[in-house]
């Protein structure tokens, strides 16, 4: 017996399968295989030099970043530890913390993967 996935909405484990639908009964989510594949390649997210980028990386920033309302400079080299990726405003794919300057966001085109 093969193992169906879990609702992608709910987490729930009671799905089945409609044909080429899968559904899940505790909240009504419909998807298929093809809506699975878009949202884990939706989801990748990578650096300025084609690397995937995972929670709890160490990036490299590649460029000098002024933070904004702050006349602060995250300067070239600066290594950012412990990254965790998110779905921000405005392009802020990356949620961290820098020493020196506290909780920011970055943009993953100006980072590398360390």
């Amino acid at each position: 017996m093969s193992e169906l996935p879990h609702c992608p909405k709910c987490e729930s484990h009671y799905t089945y399968q409609d044909g080429e639908m899968y559904v899940c009964p505790e909240c009504g989510h419909e998807w298929s295989e093809a809506d699975m594949a878009a949202a884990a390649e939706a989801v990748l997210i990578k650096d300025a030099h084609g690397n995937a980028l995972q929670d709890g990386d160490t990036v490299t920033v590649i460029k000098d970043l002024k933070v904004k309302g702050s006349s602060l400079v995250v300067k070239v080299g600066t290594k950012v530890k412990n990254i965790r990726l998110v779905d921000g405003d405005g392009g802020h794919d990356i949620d961290c913390r820098i020493d020196g300057i506290g909780a920011m966001q970055l943009k993953s085109e100006f980072v590398k993967k360390a």
